[in-house]
């Protein structure tokens, strides 16, 4: 039976960010004041009061602030004993004044701290739940948790099984859109729940060995196309996101969009096994009774009745099943596999297009294509190599816990760039008679098969004129389970000219980083060999290039990432080459050539491995 589970978490942020500005009208900080403490709990039982009038269980994350706090303690064991609501622990909503003083620092992201400083911090929340409660919590979360910190939680307590882990596309786009002055970043992600590795959250476990121990969440259910293109906190499931957005109908306060992507998670269970998953993840702060996002209250109060009663309506029909996080750890790793990917095949459901992009991830990549242009990979995560990326004070990446790419159209370019270089992307080029058509100019649509261990994108034959030539070409883009490969196909369905002949270019333009901003290439080494000769080029920013014909393999080794990434292809005739950027476009150039007639196809492998 299909199966739509949703996590609905609530907080009681006793100094919810954000907030003490507006309650304190202009009067010097003090996050102990008391009105402001009395409104974020009356907004966290009116929250509580909204998911029970619909019928649903919540999970009550305590933060570190409402362990102060006896009524907020009395509430969730209230709501625990007569509703089944989880209580569980929070990592956000650290700062107080017991907090401030112990600690003499306004961070509160648990993941920016220094290891020492996390680990005494996890031991008074965990210990302070301990106090209030007699137990420990079966789930915790923050906006992200990276993997020391996981696995410090899992070893030091065992009760936890289930975390939210990190936030979906909170990068660079995020950091703009706030001013230049949300110092997080961490996209590259999973968009959907996993078993994160104990070496890098991120990165899902590929086994036993690799298991982190608890199974993760992401911190809201994003717009899977809306916020790739824009910023993920206008678009999500979190009424808030909505709101942020200005998506809603300002005469009559509905919210179409909100349902209409509930319903596209809802439809993910088409790609997913029969299964699918939502969240929502809110504490009292953006429902200020001074009003929010140009916003009054009575507003802000709607978008959350009404988010709650869609929910609801879902439950009564049996359509939904409102799990508590430790219900769903269970429910989860009885039903995914380590090596069972999670797919969206996602279509724009805002600004009224035709486009799709289709997300896979599974314990070695996470990968998007772009039906917009072509199919084109246009983001690629090389989680084979599972990097450890310490995060924090002390380390190297204070504020930066992405996962890097190899591939990212937003950052570096994509096809379409301004008048030189080149961005980064996985596609193909058809040559005949000195033109050129990449199929990244070429849009099509996609549908999604299954069979058995292999999941492919089947893409929409796309039309190529030439001066005097016209063909039709597909494209299938496949998956199969436990691999780090993912296999292109294409193949020519018609030709005007049934005994012409055109060149393919089967390439792929690739780089490394986590921001706009391009790093030192100098270490990547790019090989090619046919089996009996190779030839390598030390990346030197000098415009080098080979071929090779028969070429077996072509790759490169990125030792910053620990990445290497190849290409192969098995057609007779076909060459392998590699080219070096230079320091205005610092990238570098995998691919093979072959020469295709009416009817044949040209198969390529792009392979991710860790480079030790």
């Amino acid at each position: 039976m299909d199966k739509f589970v949703v996590n609905i978490i609530h907080r009681p942020e006793m100094v919810p960010e954000y907030a003490e500005k507006v309650t304190g009208h202009g009067k010097e900080e003090d996050i102990g004041r008391k009105a402001l403490l009395t409104e974020s709990l009356d907004i966290f039982k009116t929250q509580q009061e909204i998911a029970h009038k619909n019928g649903l269980r919540t999970t009550i994350q305590m933060t570190y602030a409402s362990l102060f706090n006896e009524e907020a303690i009395a509430l969730a064991k209230a709501d625990h004993e007569k509703y089944g609501d989880e209580i569980a622990l929070s990592l956000l909503g650290l700062p107080c004044t017991e907090f401030r003083e112990k600690y003499k620092t306004k961070d509160f992201c648990i993941w920016m701290f220094s290891m020492e400083d996390k680990k005494s911090i996890v031991n008074d929340v965990f210990e302070k739940f301990h106090d209030a409660f007699g137990f420990y919590p079966e789930s915790t979360g923050s906006y992200y948790m990276d993997a020391e910190l996981v696995n410090y939680i899992k070893e030091t307590y065992p009760t936890v099984k289930c975390a939210v882990a990190t936030c979906w596309e909170e990068g660079p786009k995020a950091y703009h859109t706030c001013n230049n002055s949300w110092y997080t970043f961490m996209d590259g992600g999973p968009w959907a729940p996993w078993i994160p590795s104990k070496q890098n959250v991120h990165a899902p476990a590929a086994d036993e060995s690799e298991d982190s121990g608890i199974v993760a969440i992401p911190h809201l259910s994003r717009d899977l196309l809306a916020c790739y293109d824009g910023n993920g906190s206008n678009f999500g499931t979190h009424p808030q996101n909505v709101l942020r957005g200005m998506i809603y109908d300002t005469e009559t306060w509905e919210f179409p969009y909100l349902y209409n992507l509930i319903d596209q998670y809802r439809s993910l269970e088409k790609y997913n096994n029969g299964y699918a998953y939502n969240m929502v993840f809110v504490g009292p702060g953006w429902m200020n009774k001074m009003g929010r996002w140009e916003a009054p209250y009575e507003l802000l109060l709607k978008s959350y009745e009404d988010g709650m009663a869609y929910y609801g309506q879902l439950k009564k029909e049996g359509k939904l099943d409102d799990m508590t996080m430790a219900e769903f750890a269970d429910y989860y790793r009885e039903k995914k596999t380590y090596t069972e990917p999670e797919c969206a095949l996602w279509k724009d459901i805002l600004y009224g297009s035709d486009k799709q992009l289709f997300w896979f991830c599974d314990p070695f990549m996470r990968v998007c294509v772009n039906m917009d242009q072509g199919g084109a990979i246009v983001d690629l995560r090389p989680y084979a190599a599972k990097l450890n990326w310490p995060v924090g004070i002390g380390t190297k990446h204070v504020t930066d816990a992405s996962y890097p790419f190899l591939i990212q159209e937003k950052y570096r370019a994509g096809y379409f760039t301004h008048y030189a270089g080149e961005g980064t992307v996985r596609s193909a080029k058809l040559t005949y008679k000195g033109e050129e058509v990449d199929l990244c100019l070429c849009r099509t649509k996609a549908k999604f098969v299954q069979e058995e261990k292999v999941r492919s994108l089947v893409l929409d034959p796309v039309e190529i004129e030439f001066e005097d030539l016209t063909l039709k070409l597909q494209s299938v883009i496949s998956f199969e389970e436990g691999s780090s490969d993912i296999k292109i196909e294409r193949k020519i369905l018609e030709m005007s000219d049934p005994d012409a002949e055109v060149e393919i270019n089967e390439y792929m333009v690739a780089c490394y980083g986590t921001t706009e901003y391009a790093e030192d290439m100098t270490n990547v080494k790019l090989h090619i060999t046919n089996g009996s000769e190779e030839r390598k080029i030390d990346y030197a920013y000098k415009c080098r290039e080979e071929v090779m014909e028969g070429a077996t393999s072509v790759s490169a080794v990125i030792p910053e990432i620990e990445t290497k990434v190849s290409l192969r292809a098995e057609k007779e005739g076909a060459a392998g080459y590699m080219k070096e950027g230079y320091a205005f476009s610092p990238m570098f150039t995998l691919g093979y050539t072959a020469k295709l007639k009416d009817k044949e196809a040209f198969a390529t492998w792009l392979k991710l491995e860790k480079a030790n």
